[in-house]
């Protein structure tokens, strides 16, 4: 599977990725060896995840999300909930 998933650090920020193993990327992240971004915002909790069958889905959905204002994110993570 492939997955886009949403990210809270430590500061109340929010970080956007994709990946192919979703366990192991939290991991990743959390072990400071992720994305620039999220390693000075330790830790980092997982809020929000949608699950693909293709890569290029998953990664059109990644730039969607991107592109959307934090109350939009916000919104989308608290509809999961």
């Amino acid at each position: 599977m492939n997955y886009v998933y949403i990210l809270q650090c430590i500061d109340g920020t929010l970080y956007t990725g994709y990946t192919n193993d979703l366990n192991k990327r939290i991991q990743v992240h959390n072990s400071g060896k992720g994305a620039k971004y999220t390693r000075g915002r330790l830790p980092v909790k997982l809020v929000y995840s949608e699950e693909f069958n293709t890569k290029n889905e998953a990664l059109k959905r990644e730039y969607a999300i991107k592109l959307m204002k934090r109350k939009r994110k916000l919104e989308l993570i608290n509809s999961m909930k």
